[in-house]
């Protein structure tokens, strides 16, 4: 097979969801972000290597969206109804690139939620229809673990915690967000953050009931998922720590 055939928009291939090359890029990324966990404290003692590993994430996540952009232009379909990074994971991604250069706790504060659980969800229900290895699913797979590792970046080796107005936080920008996109979606007649119609392929959407009522829903999702983040991996932990000590 000719190797441009991985770069082509055409192709007779569907993503299958949970196939073996799914599971593999998830396993790949869950590894890698054990590998980062387990590196935290040696990674907090070396300011030089925190330094590299920043910067490397940042060219993870600028390559992949250059990469994209640069892709469409190549294929000669891109449009600015479907091409822009007005999507969720993409607002996420250059969000992540400002924080990891200027390790601003403001926008950890948002994207250790809107980041993590954004590229989560996606990961398990990718919106994508080219398999592996096919350049598209490539960059789609490095493209969401970088963003979910560099929070977990600004977690486990900067030493930022989300707190509960964070949380609160992050809801209040997702919605101010989706204002935002949903007037884009108006001017631009597209479908950013599926505010306008569930997307074509198979997604989470799909138990979340009609149009608009899905987008209450997911919401409500959202701040389900936001909040099992925050209890699971913080309050609870740090409640059990203390308990134990006055032990």
């Amino acid at each position: 097979m000719k190797l441009w055939y991985y770069f082509d928009h055409k192709h007779s291939e569907n993503f299958v969801m949970f196939s073996l090359s799914h599971w593999i890029a998830l396993t790949a990324i869950a590894l890698v972000c054990l590998l980062l966990f387990s590196s935290r404290f040696a990674l907090r003692t070396h300011p030089k290597l925190r330094r590299c590993i920043r910067l490397l994430l940042v060219l993870l996540l600028l390559s992949s969206e250059a990469g994209l952009q640069l892709w469409y232009r190549s294929q000669d379909i891109w449009k600015a109804s479907s091409s822009l990074p007005l999507e969720l994971c993409g607002i996420t991604l250059l969000l992540s690139v400002v924080m990891l250069l200027t390790r601003s706790r403001l926008l950890y504060s948002f994207l250790y939620f809107a980041g993590i659980g954004g590229a989560f969800v996606a990961l398990i229900t990718p919106n994508l229809v080219y398999p592996y290895p096919h350049f598209r699913f490539l960059l789609f797979f490095i493209a969401h673990g970088a963003i979910i590792l560099a929070s977990l970046y600004m977690t486990w080796v900067e030493g930022n915690k989300p707190t509960w107005r964070s949380l609160f936080f992050t809801m209040l920008c997702l919605n101010i967000v989706a204002i935002c996109v949903r007037f884009a979606d108006y001017l631009l007649d597209s479908n950013y953050m599926f505010l306008a119609h569930k997307p074509s392929t198979y997604s989470i959407l799909d138990y979340f009931g009609p149009y608009p009522y899905y987008l209450l829903v997911e919401e409500l999702f959202g701040f389900t998922l936001f909040l099992f983040m925050f209890l699971i991996f913080f309050k609870l932990p740090q409640r059990y720590r203390s308990r134990h000590r006055n032990i």
